[in-house]
Parts: C-alpha cells; sequence; structure tokens
C-alpha cells in the first residue's frame, strides 16, 4: 500500500505534469466508489479549462491546487498512482511485476490532457482510493483530522513527548494512528522501530525521555531516506529490516544475519527483530 515515501513521489509527478499548464480535456470515469460524494460531470467541469497552479501533500492525502476553483484531492488507497504516457511506473513491494504499458492504463479513474499536449492518468484498480473537492483542503476532512506529517512538520522533542503523551499504546500501534503521525503505514512503522531499536510491543509509558527522541528521529530518518530515493525500494539502504520483511517467509533474517519474529499488532503483521528490539 502507497505509504508517505509514494505519495509524495505521486505529488512530483502530479506537479511536474500539470503545475504551469491549462486542462483542455478531462476524461472521469462515472465512478460513485472513487468519487467521494461528487458527480462525474461536476470533477469534469472543475478540471476542464483550469490553470493547475500548485501541488501539495499532508500525509497520504495530495492534492492539486486550480486558479479560482476548488482543490482536487486525491487519495490512492491501496493500489492508487499517476501515470504519465511512456513513463516507468513505482512498482510497490506488494504489486508484483507487471508493468501495464497501455495508454490510457488500465483502471483509469481520471485522465488530463494539458495545452501542451502532456497527459496524466490517475489509475486506482481495487477502487480504494478517492477523489474529492475541497475549497480549503488543510481546514477540511479528511486533512484536519489527520496528525503532523513527518516529512514536514515533525515536531521538536518536547512537542513529540506531549502527543504521545503517557498513553498504554503499543508503538506499532501508535505509529499506525494516523491522528498521530500522517502517512506512516505499515513497513515504515517497522522500519522506524526496528532503527530505533525498540520493541513494537512497548506501550508509551514505558519510554524514558532518550527513547523517546530515538523514535522521533527514526520516524523522520526513515520518511527522509525513502523520499530522497523518489521511493524507489532498490535503492533503500541495504541494511533496512524493509528487504527482508515480506511475506512472513519462515527462518527470514536481516541483512546482519538476526532473525526476524512476525506477529500480529494493531490488525497488521509486524516484522521485528528480538535480539536488537527491546
Amino acid at each position: 500500500m502507497p505509504e508517505l515515501p509514494e505519495v509524495e513521489y505521486g505529488r512530483q509527478v502530479l506537479h511536474g505534469a500539470a503545475v504551469g499548464r491549462r486542462i483542455v480535456q478531462a476524461d472521469v470515469a462515472d465512478d460513485p466508489i472513487v468519487l467521494d460524494g461528487i458527480s462525474a460531470h461536476v470533477v469534469r467541469q472543475t478540471l476542464l479549462g483550469a490553470q493547475a497552479v500548485q501541488t501539495d501533500r499532508h500525509g497520504k492525502h495530495l492534492w492539486l491546487v486550480l486558479a479560482d476553483r476548488p482543490a482536487v484531492l486525491f487519495h490512492f488507497g491501496m493500489t492508487g498512482a499517476f501515470r504519465t504516457l511512456g513513463d516507468e511506473p513505482l512498482q510497490l513491494e506488494t504489486s508484483g511485476r507487471r508493468t501495464d504499458r497501455s495508454w490510457p492504463p488500465r483502471f483509469t479513474k481520471l485522465r488530463l490532457v494539458f495545452d501542451d499536449g502532456g497527459e496524466i492518468a490517475f489509475v486506482n484498480s481495487r477502487r480504494l482510493g478517492r477523489v474529492r473537492l475541497r475549497d480549503d483542503p488543510r481546514a477540511e476532512p479528511p486533512i484536519c483530522t489527520l496528525g503532523y506529517d513527518p516529512l514536514r512538520t515533525l515536531p521538536s522533542a518536547e512537542g513529540f513527548t506531549s502527543r504521545i503523551g503517557r498513553r498504554r499504546t503499543a508503538l506499532k500501534v501508535l505509529l499506525l494512528d494516523q491522528t498521530f503521525a500522517a502517512g506512516v503505514g505499515n513497513w515504515i512503522a517497522d522500519e522506524v522501530l526496528y532503527q530505533a531499536r525498540l520493541d513494537p510491543h512497548r506501550t508509551v509509558d514505558t519510554l524514558d525521555a532518550a527513547q523517546r527522541d530515538r523514535l522521533r528521529l527514526s520516524v523522520r530518518h526513515v520518511v527522509k531516506t525513502a523520499v530522497r530515493h523518489n521511493a524507489d525500494k532498490d535503492r533503500f539502504p541495504a541494511s533496512w529490516l524493509f528487504h527482508h520483511r515480506w511475506g512472513k517467509v519462515e527462518g527470514a533474517r536481516t541483512a546482519a544475519g538476526q532473525a526476524i519474529e512476525f506477529v500480529t499488532l494493531g490488525g497488521r503483521t509486524t516484522a521485528w527483530v528480538p535480539a536488537l528490539q527491546r
């Protein structure tokens, strides 16, 4: 599932294709699930002839800012992505290896053509993504209900301590809570705890000040590193747990040879290394 680094990459793709250009064609699928509370006609009328002036993102949500019109807000869900003509799509670890090179791609929900001849398509095969219109995305749901963005608004050590408080929540569950840290998903949470050398079962109230700050800095390190590599998993550091955590493989080990165990926390499969994480 796309997490913050993959969505930030998607924002960059959208920005490069759209910003500074006028939309001369908008093909919108009549999909009442993906189009959240709006009709294809309304989305089409909003986009057609509009000037794209900026893109923005918070957590796993990104949006296209239009001149004098509502912003178009996107959420990828499990399989959403932006595609441009002739690109090489980003491959998620969970998406398999097949690449659809047709144009427009299969499962296109929104296709935009710009005045310079460029095109972009929003694809969503499992229909778990969403397209919304918002006058002020940051002040309206769902953005206004989310926690801090680890890439852009990481709290200070004091602010981080204030946010987590003394709750008796397992660390893995805390990191998955989008009202705490927007954009952190399953693999990021596992990597953060591995890098911080913290047991995912531990509860927030058991951390001392040094461990809380280690957790905070690990969130920043993992997210910034993944974004710097454009969410390309093949470029992630070889020492990361990421490369060995998939599929609940019996006998799985890290690059350094430590045994990986798999448990379920917060309803999600959790990979961790008991020999290192305390």
